[in-house]
Parts: C-alpha cells; structure tokens; sequence
C-alpha cells in the first residue's frame, strides 16, 4: 500500500533532522583507529585494566613488578604476561632497576582512550 504524499512528506523531514549532536565532531584516523584499537584490546582483561589502575594511582606515579602480583591475585609469570602486553599497547612504560622493573602510566596514551570516548 503506497504511503500517502503528505505522510511521506512528514517523514522526510523528520529524518532529515538530527535527534541530537555528534558526539564527536571528527572522525579517528586510520591510523589511530589502529593504534586506539589496540589499547582497547590490552583493556580487554579485568586484570590488565586494574594493573593499569594500580600503577597510574601509585605513589610518585609509578610501581614495582614485585608490588603489583599480590593486590591482582595472579602468579609471577601471568603478571609479567599482562604487563608485557600494556608495554606493549603503549599503556605503561617499563623501566629496568637492578633485578626489577618498574612500570609507570602513559599519561597521553591513557588520554588519548578517553578523548576518543568523548
């Protein structure tokens, strides 16, 4: 049954109108897009995003490998593994001292996730 004229009128101008504003008024490069999508996915893990969590709020801003393992529950060798992997998105950063690393947040990379979401 065909749609009466000023019916399909309404309705084009209805659609033609934005319910509300962009949330983002440009768009992620492809690059970016890369870059951004990778981060997200070191994000992916609960223990990974409470490892970022504990490091950007530790104490002088940064923390050792040997006080991250407890408050997350996980063995040596599954800390170093999560760790690896947000060194390796750009999340943190990893400096070796002596026999033990220590991990700081990537201020800008930590900026760059929420910018995107607004």
């Amino acid at each position: 049954m065909p749609v009466p004229t000023r019916l399909a009128a309404k309705i084009e101008r209805t659609s033609s109108r934005l319910c509300c504003a962009p949330l983002r008024t440009e768009l992620v490069s492809g690059a970016d897009a890369v870059v951004l999508a990778a981060r997200f996915a070191a994000l992916a893990d609960p223990a990974r995003v409470r490892l970022l969590s504990l490091i950007a709020n530790a104490v002088d801003g940064e923390a050792c490998a040997c006080d991250l393992a407890e408050p997350i529950g996980k063995s040596q060798p599954t800390l170093s593994h999560h760790l690896k992997i947000l060194t390796e998105a750009g999340l943190i950063q990893r400096e070796k001292r002596g026999i033990w690393a220590w991990y700081r947040a990537d201020v800008k990379a930590v900026e760059s996730l929420r910018d995107v979401l607004g």
